[in-house]
């Protein structure tokens, strides 16, 4: 990156702030990239260690599987079949996935990457606390394969998680937004 700044009123202060608004868009630019999912590959997580961590069971489990996971980002796939549940109301003769369920299931494989970061994730529970800025790009319709990645903002404070996340079929990006979560020992 060249650039040449020219700065009418200068100070420290105000480099400061500029040079951290910077730091945050080059970070937020080099996790943009669509994730590379290949279907011959053996996942990370398959549905039985999704399970096995997630306390979501049938209908609500909305991931089948994790191709990609590291202590900051993460990312899944959820199989949008026409033998979904939600598809006999929404809406009869023209199949559409609601986008409350696609962030559900973008909450749940953010919540694999929360969980990631704890020695003992069994004892722990991860709640949504809250959604900004989310935006629904293109209609998921029956036989779309969605794949979706989560990436940490900023290290987990206080047990505080705030992550973006984007969903893909195909090429196409059909949603993203922000999300924040809590982390939370099962004993407390």
């Amino acid at each position: 990156l060249k650039a040449q700044i020219l700065a009418a009123r200068p100070g420290h202060a105000a480099n400061v702030a500029f040079a951290k608004k910077l730091k945050k868009a080059m970070q937020e630019s080099d996790k943009k990239g669509k994730p590379k999912y290949n279907p011959s590959l053996p996942p990370v997580m398959d549905i039985n260690k999704v399970a096995a961590t997630l306390p979501h069971r049938y209908p609500f489990l909305l991931i089948d599987k994790i191709i990609y996971l590291d202590n900051e980002s993460v990312a899944g796939v959820k199989n949008v079949t026409a033998n979904e549940y939600f598809f006999q109301g929404h809406f009869p003769g023209n199949p559409v996935m609601p986008g409350v369920l696609q962030i559900e299931a973008m909450a749940q494989i953010g919540g694999i990457l929360v969980l990631n970061t704890v020695p003992d994730p069994e004892n722990y529970w991860t709640y949504f606390l809250g959604i900004e800025s989310f935006r629904f790009r293109k209609m998921v319709l029956p036989g779309d394969t969605l794949v979706i990645q989560c990436d940490l903002l900023a290290p987990i404070k206080r047990g505080i998680a705030k992550m973006t996340g984007r969903a893909y079929v195909g090429n196409t990006l059909v949603c993203e937004g922000t999300m924040t979560a809590s982390i939370v020992r099962k004993d407390s």
